[in-house]
Order: C-alpha cells, then sequence, then structure tokens
C-alpha cells in the first residue's frame, strides 16, 4: 500500500524509487509511512515550499534553549557603580565610571570571545625543528597574543603606578572572567613592577638601566613595547616552604650571575622577563641556612630572541585552564641580575606576593559576580512547569543567597584595593598598614572558598548545561580549580 504512495509523491520532484532506497528527505520519509490521501496532498503541499529536497538537513525538534547572555559588566552592577559613587570625588568618579564603561562594552563585544578562543586553542611546544636542533618555541593562539594588546591598551597594569590603584582594581574586576586567564600573567606583572619599585635602591643602582627599562616596559601603554612577567618560585618539591624547596643556586660572573635549576611549574612561560630565587653558591653561610635565598631578575631572551640558557622541558597539562602557558623550565646557565640583598630573598618577594594576593581575590570575587550575572539572566530564560526561574521561590533563595556573598566580597576586595593605594601613596596610617598586611592572605583564602561555593550553586541554577565540556560552566570552574589549589598552602598541602 505505501511503496506506491512513496513512488507518487518523490516522481514529483524527480526522485526516482528503489527498493533499497531510504527517504531522501523528512517530507518523503513521513510520506513513504502515510496510508491517508488528504495527508499525502499535505505533504505535497508542505515539499513545494522547499523544491531542494535532496539537500534538507535532518530534523531535530524545535525546541532550543536560549543562552545566558552577558551584558555589560559595569553597567549591569550596581554595587560597583554604588561604591564608587560613595568612595570616589564626583569629578574623578566620571572619568572613571565612563572609562569602566567602555570597558564594559569592549568585554561584551571582543574580549568575552577572546578568553573563548584561549581555551579552545591552547598553547603547544615545539621543542625541535625539522633537523632535531632544539627550539623550544612556545606557540600561543592569536587570542592570547591579542589579550597582551589589549592589557596594554587598557592599562591594566600601568594605571596604578599613574596613582589610581582602585581604577584598576575595579577593571581587573570586570575583566579576569573573560580573560582567558591572562589576568594571571598581569597579576606577575604588576607584581614584579612594583618590586622593582620597592628595590633596596644600591642594588638598584648597580644595574640601573637594566631594571629602569624593565619596570618602564612593564607598565607600558603601548603593546609593542609592554612586557609580562613569570614568577619562578615551585620547584619539584613545591609547597610553602620555599626556603627548603629551592634548589637552584646562583654562580657569580661578571656584573651577574648565573642560575642552574629545575623550575617544576612556570606560569606564564611566554613572559619576557621573570623574577625568581635561588642561593649564591659562594656564600657557604648563608646555603646552610633556611633563609638563604637571594631574588634575581631573568630576561627570558637575549637581544637575537633566543632563549637565554632556558630550556623549556615540556608544557604542563593542568588541571585548571587551558589557555594559559605553563611549563617546566630547565636554568642552565641562564644571565640573572640580583635584586635583593644576598639572603633576603622571601623578605623582598613580599612586595609581588601582596599585589598577586589581591589579583587572586579580585579574580575569584569576579568569577562570583560574573556566575550570578549569568545565572540570574538564565532565571529569566529557562522555562520550567509552566513559569520562569525567577518565578521559582526557591530557585530566586539560591541567587540570592549568592548575591549577599558577593556583595560583601566585593566590598571586601574594593576596601583592600583602597588600603594598598594609601600605602602606595606614603599616606597611610600605621594601623592600616598592619590591617593590610593581616588582610591580604585571609582575603585570598576566603575569597578562593566563596567562589567555589558560588560555582556549586551555578550548577545547579543551570541545570543540564553544566554537564558538557566547553559550555559556560566548565569555563568557569577550570579557573575557580586554580583559585583553591592556589590556596592549598593554607592547609599544608602546598
Amino acid at each position: 500500500m505505501y511503496i506506491p504512495m512513496f513512488r507518487a509523491v518523490c516522481k514529483h520532484y524527480g526522485s526516482v524509487y528503489h527498493r533499497n532506497a531510504l527517504p531522501i528527505c523528512y517530507c518523503q520519509s513521513v510520506c513513504f509511512r502515510s496510508s491517508n490521501s488528504k495527508e499525502e496532498f499535505r505533504l505535497k503541499e508542505e515539499c513545494s515550499k522547499h523544491p531542494s529536497t535532496e539537500f534538507s538537513q535532518a530534523k531535530h525538534g524545535q525546541f532550543y534553549q536560549e543562552r545566558p547572555r552577558l551584558n555589560n559588566p559595569f553597567s549591569s552592577d550596581a554595587v560597583l557603580r554604588s561604591f564608587l559613587r560613595h568612595y570616589v570625588p564626583k569629578e574623578i568618579n566620571e572619568e572613571i565610571s565612563q572609562d569602566l564603561q567602555l570597558f564594559g562594552d569592549r568585554i561584551v563585544n571582543e574580549i568575552d570571545y577572546l578568553g573563548w578562543e584561549c581555551e579552545v586553542n591552547p598553547p603547544t611546544l615545539e621543542t625541535q625543528d625539522v633537523w632535531g636542533r632544539r627550539v623550544d618555541e612556545l606557540k600561543t593562539s592569536v587570542a592570547w597574543k591579542k589579550q597582551r594588546d589589549i592589557s596594554a591598551e587598557e592599562g591594566l597594569v600601568a594605571i596604578p603606578y599613574e596613582r589610581n590603584r582602585l581604577h584598576q582594581i575595579c577593571k581587573l574586576f570586570m575583566y579576569s572572567p573573560s580573560s582567558g586567564l591572562y589576568s594571571c600573567p598581569l597579576a606577575m606583572t604588576d607584581g614584579a613592577a612594583k618590586t622593582i619599585k620597592m628595590s633596596n635602591k644600591s642594588i638598584f643602582k648597580e644595574n640601573r638601566e637594566l631594571f629602569e627599562n624593565a619596570f618602564n616596559n612593564l607598565i607600558s601603554r603601548n603593546p609593542k613595547t609592554f612586557w609580562t612577567s613569570g614568577q619562578w618560585m615551585t620547584e619539584r618539591r613545591g609547597g610553602s616552604d620555599v626556603a627548603n624547596s629551592t634548589e637552584t643556586i646562583a654562580v657569580p660572573a661578571n656584573g651577574f650571575y648565573r642560575l642552574y635549576g629545575y623550575k617544576w611549574f612556570s606560569s606564564a612561560s611566554d613572559a619576557d622577563v621573570a623574577l625568581t630565587l635561588a642561593r649564591i653558591q659562594d656564600n657557604p653561610e648563608l646555603s646552610e641556612t633556611g633563609n638563604g635565598l637571594t631574588m634575581f631578575c631573568v630576561k627570558t631572551k637575549n637581544s637575537s630572541g633566543e632563549l637565554n640558557n632556558i630550556q623549556m622541558v615540556k608544557l604542563k597539562n593542568k588541571l585548571g585552564t587551558r589557555g594559559l602557558p605553563t611549563a617546566e623550565l630547565l636554568l642552565d646557565g641562564c644571565i640573572a641580575y640580583k635584586l635583593s640583598e644576598e639572603g633576603r630573598g622571601i623578605a623582598s618577594i613580599t612586595d609581588m606576593l601582596n599585589i598577586t594576593r589581591l589579583h587572586n581575590a579580585v579574580s575569584s570575587v569576579a568569577y562570583m559576580r560574573r556566575i550570578l550575572l549569568l545565572s540570574r539572566d538564565y532565571s529569566r530564560k529557562r522555562i520550567a512547569f509552566g513559569k520562569t526561574l525567577n518565578e521559582t521561590p526557591l530557585h530566586m533563595r539560591v541567587l540570592s543567597d549568592m548575591e549577599v556573598e558577593t556583595r560583601g566580597s566585593m566590598l571586601l576586595i574594593l576596601k583592600a584595593a583602597i588600603l594598598i593605594g594609601k600605602v602606595e601613596l606614603g599616606v597611610s596610617t600605621a594601623d592600616e598598614q598592619l590591617l593590610l598586611r593581616l588582610l591580604s592572605p585571609v582575603m585570598k583564602l576566603y575569597t578562593a572558598k566563596q567562589v567555589y561555593l558560588a560555582f556549586s550553586a551555578l550548577i545547579f541554577s543551570v541545570d543540564v548545561i553544566s554537564k558538557p565540556q566547553m559550555t559556560m560552566p566548565s569555563q568557569i570552574q577550570r579557573p575557580v580549580e586554580v583559585q583553591r589549589i592556589r590556596q592549598s598552602i593554607i592547609t599544608g598541602a602546598g
């Protein structure tokens, strides 16, 4: 019965019936099963609307869930705008707010997509060329390089050295979740610039031209001259006991040192310079104590663009983000310059650690805010049991709890930014300096824990889209995991 009917319909469109042939399009497959003449006529009419039935795509249903969309992270954040109005003079606030509004538009229209590209196009390492020569060529994505240019243009490192730390923290707060974790090298770059600026004057004078050039490039707004910095501290033993886990030695040379060691986990391996710790070889008194480390500044490449006696052994296969290049580095006599007094390396690198702690806390809270913004937008679009999620009291209770924690954490980092700014300008009191010293590690610990709780709430709020890889939740999970791993030192594991 149904075979002649199938032939009758398909013949009109030039199809040739064969006993073993499969239906060519959806209309024909339904017609093949139909035994109703009215249905046959309706299907003919339907097919006439798309005569190229031989090239029709398969049908997978009519419903597609609308995805949550990112809006301008400044104009959609009432807390941030309110804080600036309260703490910043009106004229300055207008200038800052205008810059943040434009930057928010750039995040939505350009930067957020680049952050996604950084994740899906991770770095690669080519250790040898086709002739077997060692080249150690690190290849990063176009999006990663573009993030570097944007960071310079927007002054994400330069702004605090133009006397406005709070402005910088606000921009980083908006930028971090869309950066593809380019915020990590920016944190170390900011810390390196601060360390060089605060370094011992007599040591600075020994290599004045070198350090001034490095400092100016680290805070440059010109993408062509902008440098980033690494922080090479982790060796095979790892952990927070840096003094007893560092095996790298520094051999004095003619006005500089040569470093020999193995840096097991070196993030931002594409950095232009790096700060690292080592023991000076000809100083046995310092080598025998736990405080014998000295801080050095290393330029990763020489003037010809070749690595500075540094071998990139391998890229790390990390639990966290994929876009950030992290490598195992063999230091085989790389040229380095002393940046601290001998044996005072850990104390001297504290300035860098305080800055990176602030960056880490800002990143954690930024992800909390981004999670909440996306969850809130999704709740307006997801329909369950005949109503949107934002009409469900229990769902809104979860979002409300997230909002309270996020606002509290935001106020914490913004107040810390004000404290650091006052210390840097030399107008802080002794109590404020002490408060900042106590607040930095606690702030980093607390926000790292809170962002993971916020991510857990996100998993519940977005339901099934949290399961596939490379969706919005999985893209957030990797940097969130990084925050917790960085805090493992608090528990004694790190």
